[in-house]
């Protein structure tokens, strides 16, 4: 996943609000948001070639979503970054003591965010301390917490306006669907050739070969309820499947 856009206790209906894009090769298998077979508490899309997913919650109020960091060249790691996730959604530990008790060494580059409904954490194997998040708005791309790359200011600044339209959902998926790239002078130079920085400028990436496979829109209330909506799309851009999905059924 390659932007999370976080509203964490700003809003007074709506304690966690998120709303995310998945850029990942088209080929990667992948099933849609669902309760997991395996895992019933668990509500999520799931990567099927390691088993993990990019972000999820549970019935209980857990909720874990992770980003890669742009190293281009870097090993692979040992293990799948999905399974950070999938791993605390099983769990039972507070998000800090999880994120604490990583080896962060057996992965490639990560940013994880989780959370229990108590608190939000932020991790990083990139030289980051593990931190609770104080209540705020928050952007998450392939880089740092916050790191002001021109897509992610431009989200998070539509982001905070779509909270005052709640529970509206459309313009959470109007900012994701942002298909516009950045003029070259304000592209960050992430190391890779130029024609990236720019197609991964966008909100929604779009080519023959990786792109945006899905964006999420998650909802906790009050009540502990989870209401996760998440549309997927092909290779061209065009969506083909909604699946929209509350732990209170």
């Amino acid at each position: 996943m390659c932007l999370i856009l976080v509203g964490w206790q700003v809003h007074p209906d709506y304690p966690l609000v998120v709303a995310a894009n998945r850029d990942e090769f088209h080929a990667r298998p992948t099933a849609a948001a669902d309760f997991w077979p395996d895992a019933p508490d668990i509500l999520g899309g799931r990567d099927l070639q390691a088993g993990g997913t990019w972000l999820g919650a549970t019935r209980r109020g857990r909720f874990a979503a992770v980003t890669n960091v742009r190293e281009p060249g870097a090993p692979p790691g040992l293990r799948s970054r999905g399974e950070l996730t999938s791993t605390f959604l099983r769990s039972s530990l507070s998000p800090i003591d999880y994120a604490e008790a990583l080896v962060a060494a057996d992965y490639a580059g990560y940013n994880l965010l989780l959370g229990d409904g108590q608190t939000l954490v932020y991790a990083s194997n990139r030289g980051i301390a593990s931190r609770e998040l104080e209540p705020g708005i928050y952007g998450l791309s392939n880089h740092r917490l916050d790191t002001p790359w021109p897509k992610l200011l431009k989200a998070r600044e539509q982001f905070a306006q779509a909270l005052e339209t709640l529970p509206g959902e459309d313009a959470f998926f109007s900012l994701l669907a942002d298909r516009r790239v950045e003029a070259d002078e304000d592209l960050p130079n992430t190391g890779v050739p130029l024609v990236w920085e720019r197609r991964l400028s966008a909100v929604f990436v779009q080519s023959a070969n990786y792109g945006t496979r899905a964006s999420t829109l998650l909802l906790r209330d009050r009540a502990g309820t989870v209401l996760l909506h998440e549309k997927s799309f092909a290779a061209d851009g065009s969506e083909f499947q909604s699946s929209r999905i509350s732990t209170a059924v």
